[in-house]
Parts: C-alpha cells; sequence; structure tokens
C-alpha cells in the first residue's frame, strides 16, 4: 500500500476520535478540542472522517463554518489531487 494510503487512513481515523472526543467534551463541561486543530486534520487529510462523524453524531452539525467549510476543503484538495495527477506528473 503507498504511503499517502496509510496517512490518509491515519489522519481520518485520528479526526474520528477527536470529533467524539470534542462531543463527549462538549456535553460533559470538559476540555473542548480548539476549532484550530479540527480545521487543521481536515487539511491534513482528515475530512472525510471528521465530517461522517460530526453528520452521525450530530455534533456541530449548527455550525456553518464546519457544515460548509470541511466540504470546500476536501473539494479543493481533490482539485489540487487531480491538477497534480494530471498537469505536473508525468504520464
Amino acid at each position: 500500500m503507498h504511503v499517502l494510503s496509510y496517512w490518509l487512513i491515519a489522519v481520518n481515523l485520528i479526526a474520528i476520535v477527536i470529533t467524539i472526543w470534542d462531543k463527549l467534551a462538549a456535553i460533559n463541561g470538559a476540555w473542548r478540542i480548539p476549532e484550530k486543530t479540527l480545521f487543521l486534520l481536515c487539511i491534513l487529510g482528515g475530512c472525510p472522517g471528521m465530517y461522517l462523524t460530526m453528520q452521525i453524531i450530530r455534533h456541530k452539525t449548527l455550525h456553518k463554518r464546519f457544515m460548509i467549510g470541511i466540504p470546500l476543503i476536501f473539494l479543493a484538495q481533490l482539485a489540487l489531487c487531480f491538477a497534480v495527477s494530471h498537469f505536473i506528473l508525468p504520464h
């Protein structure tokens, strides 16, 4: 398996755990995960895992900055991957 595949699996698992942790912290009034950290995990490749987890556990779904921002980050990443694979990397 390619190194990028391992990276994406790992960062998405971390994003899932962190999202659940933040939801539990919100319920219990404990220390919360900073929003910057959540977005950083998305930028690092954790968008799918975080977004799906947020939908499943109903966490931050009323926050437009997450419900719009995460899909936009993911679309930008897909566009970048397409551009790199079609225009920069030799065939």
